[in-house]
C-alpha cells in the first residue's frame, strides 16, 4: 500500500488543478489536468 502512495497525491493535486482551471472557465487546463489524472490512474492501477 506504501507504493501507492505517491501516485495517489500526484493523482489528488492532478484533479484539484483540474477543478480550479474548470471553476475559473479555462477549459483546455482543465481538460489538461484531467487527462493527466486519468493518466496516472491507468499507469498506476
Amino acid at each position: 500500500m506504501t507504493t501507492v502512495i505517491f501516485p495517489l497525491a500526484l493523482i489528488a493535486l492532478d484533479l484539484g488543478a483540474a477543478a480550479i482551471y474548470l471553476i475559473n472557465k479555462d477549459i483546455r487546463k482543465g481538460i489538461y489536468w484531467l487527462a493527466a489524472a486519468v493518466l496516472n490512474v491507468t499507469v498506476t492501477f
